[in-house]
C-alpha cells in the first residue's frame, strides 16, 4: 500500500500536559503571544488569529518524563509575517530571556527556539517562500546556520513598536519527536501513517510531511536513541493532523491496519498510537 495523505493535510493542535496551568499560560499567552480561545475546567486552548495551536492540560498528578524518553522534542509555531516573529522575540527576550535556547537559518526557514517552564522544547519560526526551496531526488535542502536574533529583530522590526502591529497569524507549523530509532518511526509515519519522506539526516533524523512541505512532522535519536514506549507523563498529549475529507480518513484506517496498528474511528475521529506510544489524531478541518 503506497498511498500517501491528501496535499493539503495540515496540523491541527497540539496538547500539552501540564503540571502548573497557570504560569504555562502566562508563557505561551504573554510571552509567545499566543490568544486563549477556549477556557474549560483545568484546561485552555490557546491560538494566533483564531487558529488553535496549543491545548495545555492541567495534569498535577502525573511526573515528568524520565530523561531519554521518547516524546515532545519541540513544538513549532510558524508565523506568515516575519515582523510578527521579530516582535514575538521581542517579547520573549523582555519577559522570558532566559528560557532561550538558540536560533538557526534552516534554508527553508528561520527558527528560534525556546524552552518552556516546564522543559518543552518551542519552536517559533518563519518560512522562506517554497520557491526558494531546492529538492534533489526528493530530499529537500536544509541546514543549520547562524542567525543573529538581534539583527533579525532590527531587519524586520527596525524602530517600530511591536504594540502597533497588527495580530500574529499563524499555525501549529510542525511537532518534532524525541524517539528511540528511525527505521520505526519511517515504518509508522510514512509506510504506514502516509507522510512522505522529505529528508533524512545521517540516520539520525526523519522529516516527514504532506503537499510538499518541509517537514510537518520530525522525529530524532539525538537524545533517546534506544527509548521504548512512554509511560503516562507529563509533556506531549495528543497531536492532531487536519484531513480534507471523510474519505481521506478512511483510506488511513486501512494502510494503518494493513500495517497492523489498533486504530480507535468512529467515523469522524481516527486515534492511534505510535511505537513509543505518542497519540496521533487525524479529523476532518
Amino acid at each position: 500500500m503506497t498511498e500517501t495523505l491528501a496535499a493539503d493535510t495540515r496540523m491541527g493542535r497540539l496538547e500539552l500536559r501540564v503540571r502548573n496551568l497557570g504560569a504555562q499560560l502566562a508563557y505561551y499567552a504573554d510571552g509567545i503571544g499566543l490568544t486563549p480561545l477556549t477556557d474549560e475546567p483545568g484546561a485552555v486552548t490557546l491560538g494566533l488569529a483564531g487558529v488553535p495551536v496549543v491545548r495545555l492540560t492541567e495534569s498535577k498528578d502525573l511526573r515528568p518524563a524520565r530523561p531519554g524518553a521518547a516524546g515532545l522534542f519541540h513544538t513549532a509555531v510558524v508565523y506568515r509575517d516575519e515582523k510578527a516573529l521579530a516582535a514575538t522575540l521581542v517579547s520573549m527576550f523582555t519577559k522570558y530571556p532566559q528560557t532561550y535556547a538558540g536560533s538557526g537559518d534552516h534554508l527553508v526557514s528561520q527558527a528560534f527556539y525556546f524552552t518552556d517552564p516546564e522543559g518543552n522544547g518551542v519552536e517559533l519560526y518563519h518560512d522562506r517562500p517554497r520557491e526558494s526551496w531546492t529538492w534533489t531526488h526528493g530530499q529537500v535542502a536544509m541546514d543549520t546556520l547562524a542567525l543573529d536574533p538581534a539583527r533579525f529583530v532590527n531587519d524586520h522590526l527596525g524602530g517600530l513598536d511591536p504594540a502597533t502591529l497588527p495580530d500574529a497569524t499563524g499555525e501549529l507549523g510542525h511537532v518534532h519527536l524525541s524517539v528511540g530509532d528511525i527505521r520505526s518511526a519511517r515504518d509508522f509515519y510514512v509506510s504506514a501513517l502516509g507522510f512522505e519522506e522529505t529528508l533524512t539526516f545521517h540516520g539520525s533524523a526523519l522529516f516527514v510531511s504532506a503537499g510538499g512541505y518541509h517537514h510537518h512532522m520530525a522525529m530524532n535519536v539525538w537524545n533517546s536513541r534506544g527509548a521504548g514506549p512512554r509511560d503516562h507523563t507529563l509533556g506531549m498529549g495528543v497531536v492532531d493532523i487536519l484531513v480534507p475529507t471523510q474519505e481521506e480518513l478512511g483510506r488511513a484506517v486501512e494502510r494503518l491496519t494493513f500495517a497492523g496498528h489498533s486504530t480507535r474511528y468512529d467515523g469522524r475521529t481516527l486515534g492511534v498510537l505510535d511505537p513509543w506510544n505518542n497519540e496521533i489524531r487525524l479529523t476532518v478541518g
